[in-house]
């Protein structure tokens, strides 16, 4: 097992801050909050807070009463929250709007190739046959969740065969890094990774679903496609961990040291190590704890997370993305990374 020193009463408080001021957030039925409401959603199922399942709660009935948009990739992140939602209430509201989107993506959803999910954000075909390493939260990870809980090895094997191409279009081989995106078809017919950078929060996006997959499928060692997903996360971590700066935290472009650190990724990629539970990515983890928990601010923000990004036309593109404002991804993925380190210590207690 991994060796952790964890202040658990230290982050029980950082986690109740977050939650709190993630819950002050005026945003839409879209990605930002599926995943803030995603990690709010672990830091119920952690400690039980019936106050926080409420604030959930009135949210989420809140936009259903307002109304949803259309059915794209994004906006399918916001059914995490829902899981929690039903699996706390039994209220049929939420597994109905639950499979509205499970519907989209089964039926609907623009694909590519031999199946693959093309990202989508709107309803206008934004990113024609591009796979972007977004994908594997907002929705495979979802798919993938819904099966196992239903029992529907259709759902299951779509999950894992989104992974599966993902890996193949947007991993590196050579180095085990994410790409941000893949075009299956660009100007000319050419295919490619665009502006191949290896931008650090589509592996953060990579790493943490990837990360989930061996604890949330049942034996997961008789399904083939989960031996690759295994191993692209076991090459993807031995080699990201080399990229980890002196204070803990990873490069918003990762082996770029002249772009800064970039906390959401950073969160994202520690808690698919906790996650992943190899013991010797301990000092990384470690290290990590003390970087990110000191970039979250007294009222619950974590700071220096980096705006919406999309596959950005050069490197410059990434460097001056700015990072000022508080981000509903970056609230999200503290809270699974700090969820995971408690849950972590609790293991170790256990055994």
């Amino acid at each position: 097992m991994m060796k952790l020193t964890v202040d658990k009463e230290k982050i029980n408080s950082t986690i109740e801050k977050i939650v709190f001021r993630t819950m002050q957030m005026d945003e839409p039925w879209e990605w930002p909050m599926g995943v803030a409401y995603y990690g709010v959603a672990l830091a119920y199922e952690l400690t039980g807070n019936q106050s926080w399942l409420k604030l959930l709660r009135d949210r989420y009935d809140e936009l259903i009463a307002l109304g949803l948009p259309d059915w794209v990739v994004n906006t399918c992140a916001m059914g995490h929250g829902l899981i929690t939602l039903y699996d706390a209430t039994k209220d049929e509201k939420y597994n109905h709007t639950l499979y509205e989107a499970l519907a989209y993506l089964r039926e609907r959803a623009p694909r590519f190739g031999e199946g693959t999910l093309q990202h989508t954000v709107s309803a206008k075909d934004d990113f024609p046959e591009q796979a972007w390493a977004d994908t594997l939260f907002m929705a495979a990870f979802l798919m993938l969740r819904v099966g196992v809980r239903d029992h529907d090895k259709a759902l299951i094997n779509d999950a894992l065969h989104q992974y599966v191409t993902h890996i193949d279009f947007l991993q590196n081989q050579s180095d085990a890094l994410w790409y941000h995106g893949y075009a299956n078809q660009e100007k000319g017919g050419e295919r490619s990774h665009m502006s191949g950078f290896y931008w650090a929060r589509a592996n953060a996006w990579a790493a943490y679903t990837m990360s989930q997959v061996g604890k949330i499928l049942p034996e997961p060692y008789l399904y083939p496609p989960y031996m690759e997903i295994s191993c692209s996360l076991r090459d993807q971590l031995a080699s990201i961990k080399t990229l980890q700066t002196e204070n803990g935290l990873w490069h918003t472009v990762l082996d770029d040291t002249e772009s800064y650190e970039e906390l959401s990724a950073s969160c994202g990629i520690a808690a698919a190590m906790v996650v992943n539970g190899n013991p010797l990515h301990s000092k990384y983890v470690q290290k990590a704890l003390s970087g990110i928990c000191g970039h979250i601010s007294e009222d619950g923000r974590l700071l220096n997370v980096s705006g919406g990004t999309a596959v950005m036309r050069d490197l410059a593109g990434y460097r001056e993305v700015p990072k000022t404002r508080i981000q509903g991804w970056g609230q999200g993925l503290a809270l699974a990374f700090l969820v995971s380190v408690v849950k972590y210590s609790l293991s170790e207690v256990e055994a």
